[in-house]
């Protein structure tokens, strides 16, 4: 059942105590969501600006890492640097055999979906050799198509990067705790291009319908029955390697997870998320676009990958380039 309604900011905090949603965004959450960091957009009426990324390690000592960390990201994936590590096992989602809900919330940073507490959504497998909890999925994109991932494939920019965070549910109890210690955390990448076609699961975060409740920052919107194997193409290979969340505090506990064939949003959708608003709607329109990390460097860090780069003509083939969803054994 669709029902939804455009939540302000206090009426969302409640539903999401209601669900139980608060807990996740506890902790580090919590900070990342409320700390004074940004792009460089200027505060109405301030003149001044956010710290923009060079700066974050400097305004505040907890994120030093921001500053002097050497295992970073996003970083630039050149392929010719991915060694084919053919041990790899396929990728597995497990949700308990039900629709994902939760609120897509547009934090004037990012537009969020925080699932609800039930169910329980984990993936594990690749390169994890634990089961990590799905804990937010983010959107970030561009004012322009072909620019907004913040991740590149040799030097090549997508329109747009769907990152899940998931954190080690074995190890740890929260994704604030998750983020201080090894194996923490977790975050698959999906890069995102502009066609005539749209992603089944995207098309229900990004219609009217949706999209236009969260215009201003705040602004928040209940989904349910979302089936989150359907962000996911049919047959994929992926890169993996060790680095940071890509806001602050830049805790270096992060698998990235970077699945190497692209999704479609139609242009109509990139459209309607240019037109989402960093601000309240009493202040001035700054559009939510733009707000990815800048590049840093991948310096002697190893990438690895589930199929072989030297061969990039030959199609993924087999359950080992599916997601497993569940106990399927041979994918969704």
């Amino acid at each position: 059942m669709g029902v939804a309604a455009r939540l302000s900011a206090p009426r969302a905090l409640v539903l999401w105590a209601a669900l139980g949603a608060a807990g996740k965004a506890r902790g580090l959450g919590r900070e990342l969501l409320t700390e004074r960091w940004g792009w460089g957009a200027k505060e109405r009426g301030s003149g001044c600006s956010l710290p923009r990324p060079p700066f974050w390690g400097l305004v505040n000592a907890a994120w030093s890492l921001c500053a002097v960390g050497k295992r970073q990201s996003p970083v630039d994936v050149e392929l010719k640097r991915v060694l084919y590590d053919p041990f790899l096992p396929p990728l597995r989602l497990s949700t308990g055999g039900e629709k994902l809900r939760g609120t897509l919330y547009n934090t004037g940073r990012h537009v969020s979906f925080l699932p609800a507490p039930r169910p329980v959504v984990n993936v594990s497998g690749g390169p994890l050799l634990y089961s990590h909890r799905l804990s937010e999925l983010r959107l970030l994109f561009g004012a322009r198509d072909g620019a907004g991932s913040e991740h590149q494939i040799n030097h090549q920019g997508f329109s747009a990067e769907v990152q899940l965070i998931h954190f080690n549910q074995e190890l740890y109890g929260n994704l604030s705790a998750a983020s201080r210690g090894p194996n923490g955390l977790a975050i698959l990448s999906l890069f995102v291009n502009v066609a005539g076609s749209s992603n089944p699961f995207l098309s229900r975060l990004l219609n009217r319908d949706t999209i236009t409740r969260i215009s201003y920052k705040n602004d928040a919107y209940f989904l349910q029955d979302l089936s989150l194997e359907l962000l996911f193409p049919e047959s994929f290979g992926f890169i993996t390697y060790q680095g940071s969340l890509s806001t602050p505090p830049c805790s270096e506990t992060v698998t990235w997870i970077l699945i190497d064939r692209a999704l479609n949003i139609t242009s109509l959708q990139m459209h309607s998320l240019r037109l989402l608003s960093q601000n309240p709607p009493s202040q001035i329109f700054q559009s939510l676009s733009g707000n990815g990390r800048p590049l840093q460097p991948l310096a002697h860090r190893a990438l690895r990958g589930n199929r072989d780069p030297r061969h990039p003509e030959r199609r993924c083939r087999g359950p080992n380039y599916r997601l497993h969803v569940d106990g399927a054994p041979h994918g969704r």
